[in-house]
């Protein structure tokens, strides 16, 4: 049956109206498709980035995790100085973790992971500085606390062991997210190592007991002595005489020291004196002490005496210099 021309019409439009539905509807799915790629593509960017960036930080920390480990189970094959500049070494890294979590917590990454690292290392940071403080005063190093909450090298080693085992879920969390990333693990060496056996080999260790000494190693005086023997000082026929003496720690540890200064007349011109006076000497350091001049008149004799106290003789410097001293005699023959 044929069909009229106002059906022809009618079907003519339905196809328009149809065809203009299904161009929308495409073009429609196709903003939709758009949309969604852009939304994804800074979130992959950003999941990568942080991706990076946290697994360098957490390489960093695995490493300074080994080292430590490495010096409690080998430090009895080091010498205290070598020991103490390796512990400031990993010291000295910590501060850094610090700033590079400080820096994770932003943009925000799914499932909070940027927050969960950042705040995981801020308690590794500490749990770390817990074990290096306790283990420099074990072994009377000479050094300044860093931990900043306090906690027994135990609750260290747990916090340690947690944070671990907090890190090792979470880390999980961008593998079907947009970039497909993979966080590294923590390392739990530093958990488990035996801290007490080992700090108790160390402690024994005959490289690594503090053995203090002391020497002094300079005496300086002006005006400059005359040519005389050894133990001996002739002066010029000066009213004043300059003292400068040099002390030296030869142990790896602050050393408390005193030097005293005694003249005793020999005869009878001049008069007696003495001086005392205290420092506090560095691991490995020196310390010069000048002294108040001292009074003397010309034709004088007497002995002057430089006793350095605190700590035995260390390195076979002597702790004890005596000479005599004699003024020359002045140009009126005085």
């Amino acid at each position: 049956m044929a069909r009229t021309r106002a059906q022809r019409r009618r079907y003519q439009v339905l196809v328009s109206l149809a065809l203009v539905v299904t161009v929308l509807v495409l073009a429609f799915a196709n903003d939709v498709t758009h949309a969604a790629h852009q939304a994804r593509s800074p979130r992959r960017s950003e999941n990568r980035t942080f991706g990076v960036l946290a697994n360098r930080l957490i390489t960093e920390e695995n490493a300074d995790d080994a080292r430590l480990v490495y010096l409690l189970e080998h430090d009895s094959t080091l010498s205290r100085s070598v020991l103490l500049a390796r512990l400031l070494q990993i010291a000295q890294q910590l501060p850094s973790w610090a700033t590079d979590a400080r820096l994770l917590r932003r943009p925000s990454i799914a499932h909070g992971l940027n927050s969960t690292i950042a705040d995981l290392t801020t308690q590794r940071v500490n749990d770390d500085a817990t074990i290096l403080d306790t283990l420099a005063q074990a072994l009377h190093l000479p050094w300044t606390p860093i931990a900043t909450v306090a906690q027994s090298w135990v609750s260290a080693q747990q916090s340690l062991a947690q944070s671990t085992a907090a890190w090792s879920v979470a880390r999980w969390g961008l593998v079907h997210e947009p970039g497909l990333v993979h966080l590294d693990a923590l390392s739990d060496a530093l958990a488990t190592v035996p801290f007490r056996t080992a700090v108790t080999a160390l402690s024994s260790s005959p490289s690594l007991v503090l053995t203090r000494g002391i020497g002094i190693t300079a005496v300086a005086v002006t005006p400059a002595p005359l040519p005389a023997p050894a133990g001996q000082l002739v002066l010029a026929p000066v009213t004043s005489v300059h003292l400068a003496v040099t002390v030296t720690n030869a142990a790896v540890d602050t050393q408390p020291v005193s030097l005293t200064v005694t003249v005793t007349p020999t005869g009878t011109l001049g008069t007696a004196q003495h001086q005392v006076m205290t420092a506090t000497l560095d691991s490995l350091g020196s310390y010069g002490f000048v002294l108040h001049d001292l009074t003397t008149v010309a034709s004088e004799h007497f002995t002057l005496r430089i006793v350095a106290g605190g700590a035995p003789s260390g390195r076979g410097w002597p702790t004890t210099r005596i000479y005599q001293v004699t003024m020359a005699p002045s140009g009126a023959g005085g």
